[in-house]
């Protein structure tokens, strides 16, 4: 009776562990990839503190250790991430990241981060959907970047094109009204000489 008091009171008094990840992530087949996961408690972060990540494959069954901290890295022991994942977080920091290195597309599926800190025991896993791929897609992102570069330039173009005609079409009429005024001239004194001419 007495230990179900205690443990009542130990569940009443523990408040939930917060986590955040991203909800999903793209790799490139062959690179290193970054298990992002970071966490907020109402204790203090101490040496009690422990993360836990799991692997779930797409194609179903158990999920498996994926790494494990508490109070040092404890790398999983066996497994296809043996020798592959590694510590990249920082407890005082509220940061339990990990590294997967040279992702496969055997490594597809969602990656669960679960935080726990005495008293802070409950609250929901972290989940992160992992696609590799052969190729990273342009993100909107890239996409919107892209399209405002490409009208920005084309804007610049034409601005300058409107410009470089003004001015050549200024200096082309400059260069007619030269011409004009030199024949009238011409002309102007051509005459004179006619009329000398006609009354002899």
């Amino acid at each position: 009776m007495g230990l179900l008091i205690v443990l009542a009171l130990l569940f009443a008094t523990g408040s939930a562990v917060e986590v955040y990840t991203h909800k999903e992530l793209e790799a490139v087949n062959g690179t290193d990839t970054r298990l992002k996961c970071t966490f907020k408690s109402d204790s203090p972060l101490g040496d009690d503190v422990t993360v836990s990540w799991y692997f779930r494959p797409l194609w179903g069954g158990t999920d498996e250790s994926v790494f494990y901290y508490h109070r040092s890295a404890h790398p999983p022991p066996s497994g296809h991430f043996v020798g592959r994942a590694f510590w990249d977080g920082s407890i005082s920091k509220g940061d339990g990241s990990i590294v997967i290195r040279n992702v496969q597309p055997k490594d597809n599926g969602t990656y669960l981060c679960q935080v726990k800190n005495p008293p802070d025991v409950h609250g929901l896993m972290g989940e992160v959907q992992l696609r590799v791929v052969t190729k990273v897609k342009f993100s909107e992102i890239y996409i919107l970047s892209l399209v405002i570069g490409v009208s920005c330039a084309v804007i610049i173009l034409l601005v300058l094109s409107v410009v470089l005609f003004r001015y050549c079409r200024v200096q082309k009429k400059q260069r007619n009204t030269a011409v004009s005024v030199l024949e009238c001239t011409e002309k102007l004194t051509e005459k004179p000489q006619d009329i000398t001419e006609g009354t002899v």
